[in-house]
């Protein structure tokens, strides 16, 4: 059984996602047999941002008309597709930035969708596979919070995750973790201690969710 692992934070140290995800992953370890793991890290080592534009020119042209550059971002959406292909499993780990999706998750989403086997009209390679995605957001943007709605990537990540791709999506989200960076959010110290502890457990039980759904898509 293989798990393809997204890591979409610009940073190893300090990084929440890279934490929630460590722990879902430890989880599905734990209960699956026979396992792989492949990650691709596109926040610290970010795919090219002109890749995507290069790879729609290319597939509007012969190929004894592409340029090399051309022809090196097909290869590009090929490999990533292939990765998508080959895998039993997802986990997408990606922090919201600014309020929006990871920039480099974006170019990742875009050039996957490049590809023939991800776009329109296509039944893409991830359909039915299960995945689980793992987000964390500096403040709180929940339901009844100051800035409630501000979260501006977690609905569009399950769009193309869930409807687009059509993976078996859960979702582990984390609040608050500038809580003890930013002093202006020091009077919620009790409620993020409280929140991360309540994602770990959300990330074990993902991650057990995730072998076992796994293990169900398999026999179909």
């Amino acid at each position: 059984m293989s798990l393809l692992r997204i890591d979409a934070s610009i940073r190893h140290d300090g990084s929440a996602s890279r934490a929630l995800a460590d722990t879902a992953q430890d989880h599905w370890l734990r209960t699956t047999t026979d396992t792989r793991v492949v990650r691709r890290e596109v926040g610290v080592t970010p795919l090219p941002s002109d890749a995507w534009a290069r790879a729609l020119s290319a597939s509007a042209a012969t190929d004894q008309d592409r340029t090399a550059e051309e022809r090196e971002a097909l290869d590009l959406t090929a490999l990533l597709v292939d990765e998508l292909a080959a895998a039993d499993a997802y986990l997408f780990a990606v922090p919201l930035y600014n309020f929006g999706v990871s920039q480099h998750f974006k170019t990742y989403v875009d050039l996957v969708v490049a590809d023939f086997r991800m776009g329109p009209g296509s039944r893409p390679v991830t359909a039915g596979k299960p995945g689980v995605l793992v987000t964390v957001q500096g403040g709180n943007y929940s339901p009844g919070t100051p800035k409630e709605g501000w979260d501006h990537a977690t609905a569009w990540m399950r769009r193309i995750l869930e409807d687009v791709w059509e993976i078996d999506l859960d979702i582990v989200t984390r609040e608050f973790t500038l809580v003890g960076v930013n002093p202006a959010l020091d009077a919620f110290t009790e409620m993020a201690e409280r929140i991360e502890t309540a994602a770990h457990a959300d990330a074990r039980h993902a991650g057990r969710r995730l072998a076992k759904r796994q293990v169900e898509s398999a026999s179909r």
